[in-house]
């Protein structure tokens, strides 16, 4: 980025690792400020901090928090506003997984996923875009699944927490459209990250022959697709754009 052009910010929650770490090192090698968000996993965060500063052109500040939890989220915007005056894109990327049959879920296994996976997305985006209405512009990027689209067994809330963040993007981008702020989702299939290191060697191949692409989609991939997002036409809107390898 030239010394001519302003300095443009985003916030990446979930930013430690998987498709939150490589939106983070794609956005700074872009020369973007990234507020890089986390819950648990701050070491890993603060190497990606690290990471950023010394190797790419982009800058970045640690706004660590549970952007399940309302009150904390309302900390790291105030963090954020304390730095530039509204975002340019948020990426909605926090999330966790469960597997497991939907009668031996807990009332608190179900809590903290719809709190992680989708209230987190309302929490930002309701934070994220009052001063975006004010500017007239600005991009929200939500990270969701395939599983969302149509559902998996033994994956009953996860899908659901899905489910519910496409019904949030395509409602919020009609909300937002007259304002020149675009919201899709991004809808990943199997992608390598730690979220399926519980896979046998045995369970990893036969999952690859079922995806027509024959292997996992990487990290990389979905970060450089939620690049593209952020810099689509802004008549997109309201999509669920997937990436999958032609699993569905």
């Amino acid at each position: 980025m030239s010394a001519t052009q302003s300095v443009k910010y985003v916030l990446v929650t979930g930013a430690s690792r998987g498709i939150g770490r490589a939106c983070a090192l794609r956005f700074a090698e872009e020369g973007w400020h990234v507020f890089l968000n986390c819950r648990s996993s701050l070491e890993e965060l603060e190497k990606v901090w690290q990471e950023i500063q010394e190797q790419l052109p982009g800058q970045c500040t640690l706004v660590p928090g549970d952007v399940g939890n309302p009150e904390e989220v309302r900390q790291i915007f105030k963090k954020i506003y304390q730095l530039c005056p509204c975002l340019d894109v948020l990426v909605n990327n926090a999330g966790i997984s469960h597997t497991g049959l939907l009668t031996d879920m807990t009332d608190l296994e179900w809590q903290r996923m719809m709190d992680t996976n989708l209230s987190s997305v309302f929490y930002c985006c309701r934070s994220a875009v009052p001063p975006m209405v004010t500017r007239k512009k600005g991009r929200i990027i939500n990270i969701s699944s395939m599983w969302g689209t149509v559902g998996a067994s033994c994956e009953a809330a996860y899908s659901a927490a899905k489910s519910g963040i496409h019904g949030l993007t395509r409602a919020l981008a009609k909300e937002l459209a007259p304002s020149n702020i675009q919201v899709n989702a991004i809808a990943c299939g199997v992608i390598d990250t730690s979220m399926n290191s519980w896979l046998s060697p045995v369970e990893r191949e036969a999952l690859e022959e079922e995806i027509p692409a024959g292997r996992f989609g990487t990290p990389r991939e979905a970060a450089d697709l939620v690049w593209q997002t952020a810099h689509a036409p802004a008549y997109m809107t309201g999509q669920i754009i997937g990436i999958d390898g032609g699993y569905i």
